[in-house]
This record gives C-alpha cells, structure tokens and sequence, in this order.
C-alpha cells in the first residue's frame, strides 16, 4: 500500500476511533487525524509482533481495518491520559 492508502486509512480509523471513545479532547481534528495515522501504522506493527500475522495485506482487508482501528484508540487512550495529567497539575 501507499502512503497516501496509509493516510486515507489513518484518516478514517482516527474518526472511527472517536466515535468509539466519544468525550472531549484537548486536541481537535488535527489531533484526532494524526493520531488515526500514527495508529494505523502502531495497529499494523503490533498486529505483525503479537500476533506474528501480516495485517497490512491491503486498502481493503478487514485486518488492515481493525490493526488500524485498534492502534488509534490505543493511541486516542494514551493522549487522553497524558492531556488530561497536564490539566490537572497546572498552578494558576
């Protein structure tokens, strides 16, 4: 696949992974978009180590789909914490 197949897919599995943890982020649609293509590419890795499966066959397979799905909400998971630790330790 290309890189612009990764970024539609990342695209895509960010706005996908924002619907399946809805709530208020501090970042905004740039954020969720990046974190959809960095999560695709994490979702592709970690299925490849853990599983020991290829799962970045195609645009159009299934496992490309959820790799990508899962890595972005690893991901949507991750930023929440970190954001959300900054947020609180903050002395006006």
């Amino acid at each position: 696949m290309g890189i612009i197949a990764w970024i539609l897919i990342g695209l895509l599995a960010g706005a996908i992974a924002k619907m399946l943890l809805p709530g208020k982020d501090p970042g905004g649609i740039i954020i969720t978009m990046l974190i959809g293509v960095v999560g695709g590419l994490l979702g592709g890795w970690l299925g490849k180590v853990i599983f020991g499966v290829d799962s970045i066959d195609g645009f159009f397979d299934l496992s490309t789909w959820i790799a990508a799905i899962v890595g972005s909400l690893i991901l949507l998971l991750l930023y929440r914490v970190i954001s959300g630790n900054k947020r609180t330790h903050r002395h006006a």
